[in-house]
């Protein structure tokens, strides 16, 4: 699988473009796109420049227009979704951003109606700053770094194009979670990730909430790995760590009530997913100083996570670190819901910018750069 939509199947979702929207002009401005894709860590020989050259060269309005709006429509597509398949996209569980081709088609109606079919091929490409600095970077990087460069920026294809104005971007490889707001980082804090087996996914959400002495509701992963053994061995010792537990027909379902042995701590970040991530508190605190922080079952431990809490709840009244303080020590489950919801979005980026206009490289923790990598190749390599 090359992409979602084979060039020739985005062109036969809908009968081609009138012959006549489709000016030599318009078709010479689609060529010099398709060859400028390379900027944007893409293969030009991917959108057959060559058929489009050649119908040009021909002169025939037709075939012009036929082969003019297959590239369009093929550079399109990846500009707005990204050129690798599914399959390449590990632990990737936002669904692209939208690129059907019958809203392509529109859009390329639109660019043609302004006679600016390029222009219309560059609005489809993120406007993250992020996206930005890694394209900048992209010409003086060669060999693997020009790799590893290209997988980034694909991946900044795959993510939402409006991400808020006041959002969440935690970077998996990064150990780090920032608050931006006003398109800029207001605040950084480090996270523990989940270990390679249980590795955190990337997805979107909102944040709906700060809860203040959370219950931990145990996945049964984590009741079969090691919890419900030493229910079995040792329940008062399960007790005394603040387990509670039934048993039902689909085995025992584990809770551990609030307190200081709660492996959230005292402060969870709700953001309802199906996957069951979010931000918490941790009473392993030593283990923010570790370099690498891959040591969770896939939630987000976040270091200073009073400090994220407080900006959460900026616009509600009556909330401060006082109060927080003084609602943890009874124990007491309370949970503040955010007037606003903020967007989140957990991604795995391997390279970002960093102060100065230099770029930050990240482990990969989870060996997911090979596989976009190998997509990204020419097709004729790939084939």
């Amino acid at each position: 699988m090359m992409r979602a939509f084979p060039l020739l199947a985005l062109v036969a979702a809908a009968p081609v473009m009138a012959q006549g929207a489709w000016s030599e002009a318009a078709a010479r401005e689609t060529l010099a796109a398709v060859q400028a894709a390379a900027a944007e860590g893409l293969n030009p020989s991917d959108y057959a420049p060559e058929a489009l050259e050649a119908a040009l060269k021909a002169g025939d309005p037709e075939a012009i227009a036929t082969a003019a709006e297959a590239s369009w429509l093929a550079l399109a597509q990846d500009y707005a979704a990204g050129r690798t398949p599914q399959a390449a996209r590990v632990g990737w569980k936002s669904p692209p951003p939208r690129s059907d081709p019958e809203w392509l088609k529109a859009k390329l109606a639109a660019g043609l109606e302004a006679h600016a079919p390029g222009a219309a091929l560059k609005a489809l490409l993120p406007t993250h700053p992020h996206y930005a600095a890694l394209k900048a970077a992209l010409p003086a990087a060669e060999g693997e770094a020009r790799a590893r460069l290209r997988a980034n920026l694909e991946r900044w294809r795959w993510t939402p194009r409006q991400m808020g104005e006041r959002y969440l971007l935690a970077n998996v490889p990064a150990f780090e979670v920032d608050l931006w707001d006003g398109g800029r980082v207001i605040a950084r804090h480090r996270t523990i990730v989940g270990t390679p087996k249980n590795a955190t996914p990337q997805f979107s959400a909102v944040v709906t909430a700060v809860t203040i002495n959370p219950s931990w509701y145990l996945p049964q992963s984590i009741v079969k790995e090691s919890v419900g053994g030493l229910i079995q061995r040792s329940p008062a010792a399960a007790r005394a760590r603040g387990y509670r537990w039934t048993s039902t027909e689909s085995g025992l379902q584990v809770t551990q009530v609030p307190g200081r042995n709660n492996s959230l701590g005292t402060l969870k970040i709700e953001m309802p997913n199906p996957w069951a991530i979010y931000f918490h508190d941790t009473p392993n605190k030593q283990l923010f100083t570790k370099p690498v922080r891959a040591f969770s079952h896939g939630c987000m431990r976040t270091q200073g996570i009073l400090g994220l809490a407080l900006r959460l709840l900026e616009d509600v009244p009556g909330w401060d670190a006082a109060r927080i303080d003084s609602t943890a020590a009874t124990n007491e489950t309370e949970t503040i819901p955010l007037p606003q919801q903020v967007p989140v979005h957990v991604a795995y980026f391997t390279v970002a910018p960093g102060p100065a206009g230099s770029l930050r490289t990240f482990a990969d923790i989870y060996g997911r750069d090979a596989p976009v990598i190998a997509a990204l190749k020419p097709k004729a390599v790939r084939s």
